[in-house]
């Protein structure tokens, strides 16, 4: 029995991936459970494992290539199997095997006509349901947009594509014999830009894991009204107790004790006082999320990663600190797990450490908002009617103003300053 393996849904989010290494070819027996390729998101890279024990029979997506969540990326032939469902991924509507489409009556001149989509047995074209929900969102037709994916099916990034560049404004057509042939009338691909390069500039081919971030930033830019808004805090009292334990801190427990961890407490607790910023947007309805799961992001040479603290409200500085330090580590290692990439409801971005004091962050979809601690410096600030130099640091704010607002999202800045500037030695425990 032939049975199908599927792209995995490796992140909460993800709905397409891209097939980096073949771990395996046609003919190879694996067992259960045994990598078969290295796939690459916006999110993770993770490997895809078999569901079954059997014979390699077809490797249907090559290398370097990117399928939606669902799709079949390979068969494997199967002794004795009992039917079982071979998905390595929940999805509600997989995406169908395209039914052969009847040869053309006429033949047509230049290019043969793009198939748009997959087509069931009544030869009525289906499309993914994100795919559905991002034309419909931006009132796109897609029976106009030339698709790239197996067997002409519209992708996601056609879509993107389309939004960014505009779509074709005949659709192809294929027409019964006239006298003379007929040419298929399309709309030109969009095309890279064309950049004149001189002695000595270099080239740098774009890696999947660098496509999958742009993919996933212009989605967020397209579907997400971005909002910005700043505020700037006194965190004086806060280095000051943050100075006094460090070394201790460090000799004590194995790890250090950093500024983003009370930045991410202070923001954790804030979220639990105001949830509404704790929300998703889900097209007919906002969902506020109960868990507080704060995604951090860790960037690495090349890509940028975010993986998330679960339930970071539950949870002491000391406990904070210690999972930004494994993160992290595993991030730059290379052995962050695909779960721990999963489920984060709001971010917090430590861009600070790069000596930036002010940024607009692009929001990690679909979440509302995202928060950028910018760098602590010190500058004149004025306290109890005397001017003197002060700790300050700015946090900015990036917000989906389909779910939030300004009212709320100064609340909840207001609410956050409002902790850093009252973390001291007496009101504040990093245990």
């Amino acid at each position: 029995m032939i049975e199908n393996i599927k792209m995995p849904q490796l992140g909460e989010s993800v709905t397409e991936g891209t097939i980096s290494t073949w771990l395996v070819k046609v003919g190879d027996r694996v067992n259960k459970y045994d990598p078969l390729a290295e796939v690459m998101t916006d999110k993770v890279n993770a490997e895809v494992p078999s569901s079954f024990s059997g014979v390699i029979k077809e490797l249907i997506a090559g290398e370097g290539e990117t399928l939606a969540v669902g799709e079949i990326i390979c068969t494997i032939e199967v002794e004795g199997a009992s039917g079982e469902v071979a998905a390595t991924t929940i999805e509600e509507k997989p995406v169908e095997k395209a039914a052969p489409v009847a040869p053309a009556q006429t033949p047509v001149a230049a290019a043969p006509v793009q198939t748009i989509a997959k087509t069931d047995e009544s030869g009525k074209a289906r499309y993914s349901p994100a795919v559905l929900r991002l034309a419909q969102e931006n009132n796109l037709d897609l029976s106009l947009i030339p698709g790239t994916g197996n067997n002409g099916r519209v992708t996601r990034k056609d879509v993107l594509n389309a939004i960014a560049n505009g779509v074709p404004q005949v659709a192809p057509v294929a027409v019964e014999a006239p006298a003379q042939p007929v040419v298929a009338q399309t709309a030109p691909a969009a095309q890279a830009p064309v950049i004149p390069t001189a002695v000595g500039d270099i080239e740098i081919p774009v890696t999947g894991v660098r496509k999958a971030i742009a993919s996933n930033m212009l989605r967020s830019k397209h579907e997400a009204p971005h909002a910005w808004m700043m505020i700037e805090v006194d965190v004086t009292n806060l280095v000051n107790y943050r100075n006094s334990l460090k070394d201790s801190f460090k000799k004590k427990e194995g790890f250090s004790l950093t500024f983003f961890a009370f930045f991410v407490k202070a923001v954790a607790q804030a979220l639990k006082e105001y949830p509404m910023i704790n929300s998703m947007w889900a097209g007919d309805k906002i969902i506020q999320k109960k868990d507080i799961n704060l995604s951090i992001a860790v960037a690495t040479d090349d890509a940028l990663f975010v993986p998330v603290i679960k339930n970071a409200d539950e949870k002491t500085i000391k406990g904070i600190a210690r999972e930004i330090t494994e993160l992290a580590t595993k991030v730059r290692t290379g052995k962050l797990k695909s779960d721990e990439m999963q489920g984060g409801t709001f971010t917090v971005n430590n861009t600070g450490s790069f000596g930036s004091i002010q940024s607009a962050g692009i929001i990690n979809y679909p979440q509302a908002a995202i928060l950028q601690i910018e760098s602590i410096v010190k500058r004149p600030a004025v306290v109890n009617g005397m001017i003197g130099v002060r700790d300050m640091v700015n946090l900015c704010l990036s917000l989906d103003h389909r779910v939030l607002d300004g009212f709320i999202c100064g609340k909840f800045l207001g609410r956050v300053k409002e902790i850093l500037e009252n973390t001291t030695k007496e009101n504040t425990n990093v245990y």
